[in-house]
């Protein structure tokens, strides 16, 4: 009988822990799903507020557009006016930053800091956390007032900004609440906070992240994207020749 209980209880947290446990790589597929516009195009209108000890603080507005379906993206920079006509394009695996003193378009890094701040040029593309990384370990924990999934991330490729990652994400809607991206040798490099977010139709889109330098004390910076649309976008306008033309 001893035997028997044993066995039995042994049995009981096995099933309990396989119950408990969700697919975590699921989730990440859910996550990139209702984060991204496979079938429609996307554009806002975006705020940055970089915040540096030394330098104090600067507002850069830009103009963002999105399609997904073939992983694209434009920028146009609107403000400062020192800023004013700069402009990124993200089409055929490539990325290039225009200078419109210069006319010209020079290939630019997805892993590179987007103007100085503390958002990475990947942070402006589609969502593609489930191709990217492995679920290493999992807990289950708080964040808030929000009952959370923390997720230990590894990357399946040296092509991604960061290698590792932890994610904390809500258990009712599968919603990222707050990142955090580690180096190589896992030292801790960003944190990112996702405050809001807005829906349209099936789609959730984080309208509010403040991005935090981990290595610079008091370095960070808020995005919030507004006057969000998803508008049909012309060809026209993922192209060099739109955003030189835009530029002038």
């Amino acid at each position: 009988m001893k035997h028997f209980f044993i066995t039995a209880t042994i049995l009981l947290l096995i099933t309990t822990s396989l119950v408990a446990s969700p697919n975590f790589q699921k989730m990440l597929e859910d996550i990139d799903r209702q984060s991204n516009f496979d079938n429609k195009d996307f554009s806002s209108q975006v705020t940055m507020i970089h915040e540096d000890p030394e330098e104090g603080i600067d507002k850069t507005v830009l103009r963002q557009f999105r399609r997904d379906r073939d992983d694209m993206f434009v920028i146009l920079l609107q403000s400062p006016e020192v800023k004013k006509g700069q402009g990124y394009l993200r089409a055929e695996e490539n990325l290039w930053f225009y200078d419109p003193e210069s006319r010209k378009f020079s290939h630019s890094s997805m892993k590179e800091n987007f103007q100085g701040s503390e958002a990475k040029n990947s942070d402006f593309r589609m969502w593609t956390y489930s191709k990217d990384y492995t679920v290493e370990s999992w807990a289950d924990g708080k964040l808030g007032n929000f009952d959370v999934w923390i997720l230990d991330l590894k990357a399946t490729h040296n092509e991604v900004t960061y290698p590792y990652k932890k994610f904390w994400i809500t258990k009712n809607e599968n919603l990222l609440l707050k990142t955090e991206d580690y180096s190589l040798n896992k030292r801790l490099m960003r944190t990112s906070l996702f405050l809001s977010y807005t829906k349209s139709g099936d789609t959730y889109i984080p309208n509010k992240i403040i991005f935090i330098d981990e290595l610079i004390k008091g370095k960070k910076t808020q995005i919030t994207f507004e006057d969000i649309s998803t508008m049909p976008i012309p060809n026209s306008v993922f192209t060099k020749a739109y955003i030189e033309r835009v530029s002038r």
